[in-house]
């Protein structure tokens, strides 16, 4: 989970930076494909805990 949002954390300052820095438009680019990817990454963990549980 701390990984998770270190991962979240860090693409919203690329895309902050990448936003206000002229020329710098591929770091916000980047934030948000970084951001896209934690997001996938995440809900596949969640998704695979969920199948887990035990058949009663």
């Amino acid at each position: 989970m701390v990984l998770f949002l270190l991962v979240v954390l860090a693409a919203v300052v690329l895309g902050i930076i990448g936003v206000a820095a002229d020329g710098l438009g591929y770091l916000l680019v980047i934030g948000i494909m970084l951001l896209a990817a934690d997001v996938i990454v995440a809900a596949v963990v969640w998704s695979r805990r969920a199948r887990r549980r035990p058949v009663r």
